[in-house]
């Protein structure tokens, strides 16, 4: 069978013709299913999660003799560059840890395995998740290419060392507002919290916002076209605007609305005002380095960091939910990761118990145990939180926004590597004052110009 394949680099999609075998129940795939025996290859990014996958992956070998699994962690940027390659290669591992940002791609190159057929002959149920997670994973052609792995919001981490120093309670903190106008209570913290080489705090007199010690809150790159841990939760609850025209598999983007363009203003005014750093000075080190260095007060950060950034020798970090917008509530982008089969795999067969072992309570639950990331099923999720517990850690300003349905979906649409070629520039542009945010607009249209237009 000739099928049509593509080498997604970070920045653009080679077109490539392969001839493959289709094998077993690959579908639209070119590998075999195999006798469901012999080595899983099974590749993640998050060296936090390894110990937790490790014991799940020892759980299901006991329980499923003749298969085992191998564990392959990579750092963020090799891991997509080396799973792209293999995909063209054949060395791509037969399970593999997929994002949002990425599966899109994958699916139009026939990459993954839709796992449809293997889901109703097995009755692996799809209902058992946080809601909405196993429906982001069924592209528009209405096939699933992912079992549902775990779920993410976003919150503020504060330095409570700093917030103690400053006089600003964890009751202050809990309840903060923004609007773009003035930037609300919000913005009087942060402007609080933000010292400069003299000791002068940013809503002080004598305040030297290009020389300054100490940020009220700390910046991580420009965001890109979707700005999940920079500005997605200001622009997710300043009123009626969504990234693009529907909830996922969207045909035309927003970023020209008067609405965001204001969020993003009022984001931008705080870099103005010394309160968050220039964006030259993000380049070569993490938020979250500079928050455990002092540099910043507070970060708007993901669960995913939770142990990363709590575990930070010498802090005492506190959370607090993201502010209440114009619109009257708070908002966090949803996002979840899933496990999918790579099309290719000569032993789907396999590859398929194992990513049903992945989707189940036996895994999700023991991962949750771990308190690393809060598993796709409440049963895991609430193991998560128990776990957190009993470290002296209160991640409820992230549950909260699951529990009172204040959350949004990441931007899941087609032409994801091309969109972040153009809203990276963009949106660097517009925070490093090189542009104005009215700029965003013609940055809007060469985005919707990717995608076919209609009457």
């Amino acid at each position: 069978m000739r099928r049509k394949l593509g080498l997604l680099a970070l920045a653009a999609v080679l077109p490539l013709t392969l001839t493959a075998c289709v094998g077993g129940f690959a579908a639209g795939g070119g590998g075999s299913a195999g006798d469901g025996t012999g080595e899983v290859q099974y590749w993640l990014w998050d060296a936090g999660q390894l110990p937790a996958y490790q014991a799940c992956a020892d759980a299901f070998a006991a329980e499923n003799p003749g298969v085992t699994v191998k564990i392959t962690q990579l750092g963020w940027d090799d891991y997509w560059t080396k799973l792209t390659a293999g995909f063209v290669g054949g060395t791509a591992p037969d399970v593999f840890t997929d994002h949002l940002a990425k599966y899109p791609e994958f699916m139009l190159n026939e990459q993954l395995l839709p796992l449809d057929d293997l889901i109703a002959r097995d009755s692996v149920p799809t209902t058992i998740y946080q809601p909405s997670l196993a429906e982001l994973w069924v592209g528009p052609d209405g096939k699933r290419y992912g079992m549902p792995k775990d779920w993410d919001t976003i919150a503020l981490f504060y330095n409570k060392a700093m917030t103690d120093a400053a006089g600003i309670t964890k009751e202050q903190l809990d309840s903060l507002e923004w609007n773009p106008t003035d930037g609300g209570s919000y913005e009087q913290v942060i402007a609080h919290l933000t010292i400069d080489n003299n000791g002068v705090r940013g809503d002080e007199p004598g305040f030297d916002k290009n020389n300054v010690q100490t940020y009220g809150i700390g910046l991580n790159k420009s965001g890109g076209g979707d700005g999940q841990t920079q500005w997605s939760m200001y622009t997710g609850s300043i009123g009626d605007w969504t990234y693009t025209n529907k909830e996922t598999w969207g045909t035309q983007y927003n970023y020209d609305a008067p609405q965001f363009q204001e969020a993003i203003g009022w984001f931008r005014s705080l870099i103005d005002k010394g309160y968050l750093p220039p964006l030259e000075k993000t380049l070569g080190a993490s938020d979250t380095d500079q928050f455990a260095a002092g540099n910043y007060a507070t970060i708007t950060e993901g669960s995913w960091n939770i142990n990363t950034i709590t575990g930070s020798a010498g802090l005492t970090v506190g959370i607090a939910p993201t502010p209440v917008g114009p619109t009257g509530h708070r908002a966090s982008m949803f996002n979840g990761l899933a496990d999918s089969i790579w099309s290719g795999s000569q032993n789907q067969e396999a590859a398929w118990k194992w990513v049903k072992y992945l989707a189940s309570p036996a895994c999700q639950d023991q991962v949750g145990q771990k308190g690393v990331v809060f598993p796709a099923i409440p049963s895991g999720t609430e193991a998560a939180e128990s776990a957190f517990q009993d470290r002296g850690i209160d991640v409820s300003a992230f549950t909260r926004h699951v529990e009172d349905g204040t959350t949004f979906l990441f931007p899941l649409t087609e032409h994801g590597a091309a969109i972040g070629q153009i809203m990276t520039p963009a949106m660097d542009s517009v925070l490093n004052f090189s542009a104005d945010v009215s700029s965003l607009t013609e940055a809007n249209d060469q985005v919707n110009s990717l995608f076919p237009q209609t009457e």
